[in-house]
């Protein structure tokens, strides 16, 4: 039976959601592909959702589905293209999912990009911030009329510690007027994140649609692609002693934060595994300034 008191840091994703029944929820899993993702879409499908797992990777993405819908005996996991890099393809995936899924419970935003070189985006932003954040951001506000008919419904944000990097420098996102720093660069963006459940929270809690966000842990991913030694030399002089999860644990906080009953009606919480228990900030601690949350979500015109 399942124990909330006794989730630590090995816990896993299964063993967060064992005995919750999915059945009759549709579950959209960004970057489920791979990686936490990938756990995360195979976690909800065990459980009985119906799984959209996105990926940029079409024929690797229809692999994995195929993997989950044999592994968990559910029919119900398929996969969609999703560009986060582009603002046009974007769009078309959610016109796609609308028609296909008028009603959404679950979207856990997953896909991410950590410490690349300097890149754009398609339409000409940042990488980082383009597509961990707006590019994000662009695809859950689409999707809002599913998510409010679906109500109650949550929003799952995968920021990172990595937040403590730099705050959303509003005066110069972009790094047109300081040099490129791919850390700071990483650490708005998820910044951003949380900021972003932070917005969507008050904008549509009170229509059933919460949102968290949260630090899955350390995992060795293919989310480090673009890493060198120096790199990870610099990661373990700011987590030192911290213990790597695998990947069936990593994915754990984001199953917790998309299913488990204790959070049902809450929002604007960031969750990280802590010792014994996975625990929640209260929602002031993660408003940080009004302007900056501002900047994160309210300008850019999320529906109400």
């Amino acid at each position: 039976m399942r124990d909330a008191t006794t989730f630590g840091a090995d816990t896993t994703a299964s063993e967060v959601s064992e005995g919750i029944d999915l059945r009759g929820k549709v579950a959209l899993v960004t970057g489920g592909s791979g990686g936490i993702g990938q756990e995360t879409a195979r976690a909800l499908a065990e459980r009985g959702a119906h799984v959209i797992l996105t990926a940029r990777d079409l024929p690797k993405g229809e692999a994995v589905a195929a993997g989950i819908r044999e592994s968990t005996g559910n029919p119900n996991v398929e996969v969609a293209e999703l560009e986060l890099g582009s603002l046009q393809k974007i769009r078309a995936f959610a016109g796609r999912f609308l028609a296909r899924h008028p009603t959404l419970h679950i979207m856990v935003d997953n896909a991410g990009v950590m410490a690349c070189p300097p890149m754009k985006t398609a339409d000409g932003f940042e990488l980082q911030f383009g597509s961990n954040h707006l590019g994000h951001f662009l695809a859950t506000c689409l999707l809002v009329p599913a998510l409010r008919a679906g109500a109650p419904s949550r929003v799952v944000s995968v920021s990172s510690r990595g937040h403590h990097m730099s705050p959303v420098v509003c005066e110069d996102i972009q790094f047109e007027r300081r040099p490129y720093d791919k850390w700071q660069s990483y650490g708005q963006a998820k910044t951003a994140n949380i900021l972003f459940a932070v917005g969507l929270d008050r904008r549509l809690g009170s229509h059933g649609v919460h949102a968290l966000a949260l630090h899955p842990g350390g995992i060795m991913t293919e989310l480090t692609r673009h890493l060198t030694a120096d790199d990870y030399a610099f990661l373990a002089g700011r987590t030192a002693g911290m213990k790597f999860k695998t990947v069936e644990a990593g994915a754990a906080t984001s199953v917790f934060a998309a299913t488990a009953p204790e959070l049902e009606g809450r929002g604007a919480l960031y969750l990280e595994c802590r010792g014994r228990r996975r625990r929640g900030c209260s929602p002031s601690s993660l408003g940080r300034t009004t302007a900056t949350c501002r900047m994160a979500g309210a300008r850019t015109g999320c529906p109400r």
